[in-house]
């Protein structure tokens, strides 16, 4: 038995991870150059005309994820909490309405609903995919509910088709955060395309990036109308306005969120990476779940049939009881090892001051106690169970599945857990 690093023993790896790579090069230095060169390094102007709609690299780039993700429209942004707050207003929510959202993930996923001066409703989380669980988004549901943001959280996707029948039946809006999950699959559709409206991610930790950026894709020409408003100062463009065919004002209210040319630039050519990324990170991530089968404390991630999974995080459940241990030993542990583990993810979303104070704009207490509210916001502790016992006892994630790593970096966490395990008895009487 191999004493473990944080018992003074070597550790398995004693080198830093690469820097995050979308295999960024030079396709996409030739693109920045072109556009340096150009000199125009934004081509949107706030008011009607061509230039309304952004500048040439834009559009290729929406083109380029209207045609990947087989959707009518693609409108891009300038992050993708920008495009979660553009299609919470593009479907009509606001003050008075509730949002149903999970309580696991980046915090935007509900911020989005807050900025539009609506109220969000956590509903509980499935144990498998670790996303929104229908049949408790059916429990929330009430008079006031105007949509459902639906996160497919850590590349699998959720049950989208069972949201998308809870939400046609009571004429709601459903919105895909799909920023972790490009390329993910249901029934051969991609995630982000069966909702009214798909948020895209392309944040510098993503699956392909730009920096920082959003798009959002939808086959409803209304909502990509209004978010294409809402991106770009839409007030003062309707101001303008001569055309017959005038959009709702209702939630115009004018923004910049507008994507830069070389942020376009960079995009154009990391959607055309986008296959071979993901394979990368499938390519190793059904390594690395064959290599923990025999560890029976740890449930490597789990894809429902039909679907395909993306990979953006590799996150199992740790078994306490299982492992005689704590979670949080095991994740010191390996961590002690060298290796990329963390524990938990975010934190409950409403566990947030925000939501606990119930303060958000000025002291007045809005959106929570709105004079429109009718309702009472429920962010108690024990609100959604699973999601706190995930967050709190059992959720690991590591972030090696994805190029430039290869079996090396699979093989030294194997390595971690098999050192890990044979201490089982030592680590047992950890605190």
């Amino acid at each position: 038995m191999t004493e473990l690093a944080m018992y003074g023993g070597p550790r398995v790896r004693d080198i830093p991870y690469p820097t995050h790579d979308t295999m960024i090069g030079r396709e996409e230095e030739e693109a920045v150059i072109a556009t340096l060169r150009r000199k125009e390094l934004s081509g949107f102007s706030g008011r009607p005309g061509d230039r309304f709609l952004g500048g040439p690299n834009v559009r290729r780039l929406e083109d380029g994820f209207r045609t990947y993700f087989g959707t009518t429209h693609a409108v891009s942004f300038n992050s993708a909490t920008s495009a979660l707050h553009s299609a919470v207003a593009a479907v009509g929510v606001g003050p008075g309405d509730e949002v149903i959202v999970p309580p696991t993930s980046m915090s935007a996923s509900a911020t989005c609903v807050v900025m539009a001066n609506a109220v969000p409703v956590f509903a509980d989380i499935e144990d498998e995919t670790f996303c929104l669980d229908p049949n408790e988004v059916e429990k929330k549901i009430t008079p006031r509910t105007k949509a459902i943001i639906v996160v497919n959280l850590f590349g699998h996707p959720a049950r989208l088709e069972a949201l998308k029948e809870i939400s046609s039946e009571h004429e709601l809006a459903l919105i895909e955060d799909n920023a972790q999950s490009p390329g993910a699959a249901i029934n051969g559709k991609f995630a982000g395309t069966i909702g009214d409206i798909g948020v895209l991610s392309l944040n510098y930790h993503k699956a392909i990036q730009t920096g920082e950026g959003g798009v959002a894709v939808t086959n409803n020409d209304k909502y990509a109308q209004r978010m294409q408003l809402i991106r770009n100062h839409g007030e003062v463009v309707l101001a303008k306005w001569t055309d017959d065919d005038l959009p709702d004002l209702e939630n115009i209210v004018g923004w910049n969120y507008r994507m830069t040319e070389i942020e376009a630039a960079i995009g154009m050519s990391q959607i055309e990476k986008l296959d071979k990324l993901l394979e990368v990170r499938r390519d190793l991530a059904n390594s690395l779940t064959a290599a923990l089968q025999p560890y029976k404390f740890l449930i490597p991630p789990f894809v429902r049939q039909n679907c395909s999974h993306s990979y953006y995080f590799f996150t199992m459940r740790f078994l306490p009881e299982e492992a005689g241990y704590h979670r949080d030993v095991f994740v010191r542990a390996m961590q002690a090892e060298g290796v990329a583990i963390s524990p938990g993810y975010e934190i409950p979303i409403y566990r947030y001051p925000m939501y606990q104070n119930q303060i958000a704009y000025g002291d007045t207490g809005c959106p929570f106690r709105c004079p429109h509210y009718t309702g009472e916001p429920d962010y108690a502790a024990g609100l959604c169970p699973t999601a706190e016992r995930l967050y709190d006892l059992e959720l690991v994630t590591t972030d090696i599945c994805k190029f430039p790593n290869g079996a090396r970096e699979v093989k030294e966490f194997v390595e971690a857990v098999h050192k890990v395990a044979d201490n089982q008895e030592r680590l047992s009487k950890e605190a």
